[in-house]
C-alpha cells in the first residue's frame, strides 16, 4: 500500500481568542465556511484525535494516531504537550485543545486523508465544534465522533449495529445518533468539514469493526490518556 508524504499545511495561530466573547465571535465568523458535502478523494489513511490533560489541567496533552484504511493498522502516532491556555467552557473546547492538536499533527510524516475527532462537528450550538474548526484550519475532511450529546434532540435508536436516527436542532439535521455496536450507548456523529453526514456515518462504521468506538478514537483516547499499551506502528511502504 502506498502512503503519501505529509503535504498539509499546519497553520500558525495568530490572534487566538483568550476569552469566551472573542471565541464565540470567531465561531460565528467561520461557521459559514464549513462544507457539508463530500469533497474528499481516495481514503488510504485515517487519523484519530483526542486530548487529555495533565498537572490538574494545567498541561494539555494531544494525541494523534494515523491508521491505514480500510485495514486499520497503526502507521504513526504523535503526542504534543503545551500549557493550557483557555478555560474549560462547553461549546468552546476547540480553543482549549486545537493549538496542541496542531503541534501533534506537525509531527506526522504521512498525510491523513480523513480525520475523526473525539468531539462535535456541526452538532454544535453555533455549528462549529472542534471537528469543524480543525477541518477548516487543516483544509481536511473531518468527522465529529461525540461520545455524548452537546445539543439537539432525537428519537430512540434501534439496538442493532448500524442503526441511526437524525439529531435535530431548531429544525436543522445537525448529525446522527448512531448505534456503532449492538446494545451499547450510541455515538453522536456529525459533519466536521468536507464530508456529508451519510458519508461520515459510513466511514465511522467502517472504522468500528469490534468496539463501540472507532479504532481511530479508541487508540487516540488510549494515547492521550495513557490507558495501557499501544500496538506497534507498521512502517509505510
Amino acid at each position: 500500500m502506498q502512503f503519501w508524504v505529509l503535504t498539509m499545511q499546519i497553520p500558525e495561530l495568530t490572534d487566538w481568542p483568550r476569552d469566551a466573547k472573542a471565541a464565540i465571535a470567531l465561531q460565528h465568523q467561520l461557521a459559514p465556511q464549513i462544507i457539508t458535502t463530500d469533497r474528499l478523494g481516495e481514503i488510504a489513511t485515517v487519523a484519530g484525535v483526542d486530548v487529555g490533560f495533565e498537572d490538574s489541567g494545567a498541561t494539555t496533552r494531544a494525541a494523534v494516531v494515523l491508521l491505514s484504511f480500510p485495514d486499520l493498522a497503526l502507521i504513526e502516532m504523535a503526542i504534543a504537550r503545551s500549557p493550557t491556555g483557555f478555560p474549560y467552557i462547553p461549546g468552546l473546547l476547540s480553543f482549549r485543545e486545537v493549538p496542541t492538536v496542531l503541534k501533534a499533527f506537525q509531527q506526522l510524516k504521512t498525510d491523513p486523508d480523513l480525520i475523526l475527532c473525539d468531539g462535535q462537528g456541526i452538532a454544535h450550538p453555533r455549528r462549529f465544534g472542534i471537528a469543524s474548526h480543525l477541518g477548516l484550519l487543516l483544509d481536511k475532511p473531518t468527522i465529529g465522533v461525540g461520545k455524548s450529546r452537546l445539543v439537539g434532540t432525537h428519537e430512540p435508536v434501534p439496538e442493532a449495529k448500524g442503526a441511526w436516527v437524525p439529531l435535530m436542532d431548531r429544525g436543522d439535521r445537525i448529525g446522527a445518533v448512531l448505534r456503532s455496536r449492538s446494545n451499547t450507548q450510541p455515538l453522536f456523529i456529525s459533519t466536521g468539514h468536507r464530508v456529508s453526514l451519510e458519508t461520515a456515518i459510513a466511514y465511522v462504521l467502517r472504522c468500528t469493526p469490534k468496539y463501540r468506538l472507532p479504532e481511530t478514537t479508541r487508540l487516540a483516547d488510549r494515547l492521550a490518556s495513557r490507558r495501557g499499551p499501544m500496538p506497534m506502528p507498521i512502517p509505510p511502504g
